[in-house]
C-alpha cells in the first residue's frame, strides 16, 4: 500500500510510502482520506503521526498525472483533493507531522493539516505551485495564511521558493527542528505523551481552537464555553480534579 496506518501504544502512524518522493497522486490522496477517517473512528488511536519516512516527507503532487488532466477533470477532482486533506486536518485527536527532506506543494499542505510540526535539520518546505502556473489547491492558501500570517504566506506562495528548516522555524511554519535521525522519535514522544491524556478534553481543545479561528470572538467563546461546561460530565474531569486535590498537579491517570 502507498499509505498505511500502524498503531502502537495508542499512537497511530499514517505513513506515506510511494518511492522515491512520496508523490501525492489520486490513489494516495484517496488513501489518506480513508486512513484519516479510520484514525478518527478507532478508539485505540489517541494521537497521530504523519510521516513520509527517513528521506522525504512528500515532494508534492504527481505532476505527470496532473498534466494529463484538463479543466473538466480537475473541476471534478479538486473537491476530492481538498476533502482528503481536510479529513486529516479534522482528525479530532492530536496530530504531529514528522517532516524529513522535502515537504513541497501538497507535501507542505499535508504538514499544515497537523497540529504540530517537527522538522529535520535537512527539511525544505514550500508551495512552488506558482512555478507551474498554478496556486496551491489542497488548502495551502488558507492554512498557510492562518498559520504564519497573510504577508508571509503570500511571499512563499507568490515566489514559490523553498525554505530550509531554520527559516521555517523562524516563520512559524514548523515548531521544532531536530537532527534528521531524531525526527520520528521526537514526534512519537510528543504523540505518546498526549495519547495518555484525557481524550475528550483534547478533542474539545482542538475543536475549540480550530472553530474559533474560523469565526468571530463571541462565537468562538460560545464554542469554548459549551465544551468547557460539557467536560464536567466526564469521568476524566472527575479523575483529574480528584487527583489534583489528593496528590497535586500532573499525576492523574485518564481512561
Amino acid at each position: 500500500m502507498t499509505v498505511t496506518l500502524e498503531v502502537s501504544d495508542n499512537v497511530g502512524t499514517i505513513r506515506l510510502d510511494r518511492p522515491p518522493m512520496n508523490a501525492l497522486d489520486v490513489a494516495v490522496q484517496d488513501r489518506l482520506r480513508e486512513l484519516a477517517e479510520e484514525a478518527t473512528r478507532r478508539e485505540d488511536v489517541r494521537a497521530v503521526i504523519l510521516y513520509g519516512g527517513e528521506k522525504v516527507f512528500a515532494a508534492g503532487a504527481d505532476i505527470k498525472e496532473m498534466q494529463a488532466m484538463d479543466h473538466t477533470a480537475m473541476v471534478l477532482r479538486s473537491k476530492a483533493l481538498q476533502d482528503s486533506f481536510t479529513a486529516v486536518a479534522r482528525i479530532p485527536k492530536p496530530v504531529v507531522a514528522a517532516v524529513t527532506g522535502y515537504a513541497l506543494g501538497g507535501g507542505c499542505e499535508l504538514a499544515l493539516c497537523a497540529d504540530y510540526r517537527i522538522a529535520a535539520e535537512n527539511a525544505k518546505l514550500g508551495q512552488p505551485e506558482i512555478l507551474l502556473g498554478l496556486i496551491p489547491g489542497a488548502g495551502g492558501t488558507q492554512r498557510l495564511a492562518r498559520l504564519i500570517g497573510p504577508s508571509r504566506a503570500k511571499d512563499l506562495i507568490f515566489t514559490g521558493r523553498m525554505v530550509k528548516a531554520e527559516e521555517a522555524l523562524t516563520l512559524g511554519l514548523v515548531d521544532r527542528v531536530v537532527p534528521a535521525a531524531e525526527v520520528y522519535e521526537q514526534a512519537h514522544a510528543w504523540a505518546a505523551q498526549l495519547a495518555k491524556g484525557p481524550a475528550l478534553a483534547l478533542r474539545a481543545a482542538k475543536e475549540s481552537v480550530d472553530a474559533g479561528l474560523e469565526t468571530d470572538i463571541d462565537t468562538g467563546l460560545t464554542v469554548e464555553r459549551n465544551w468547557f461546561a460539557g467536560l464536567f460530565a466526564t469521568e476524566d474531569r472527575e479523575r483529574g480534579m480528584r487527583s489534583f486535590v489528593e496528590e497535586g498537579p500532573g499525576k492523574a491517570t485518564f481512561r
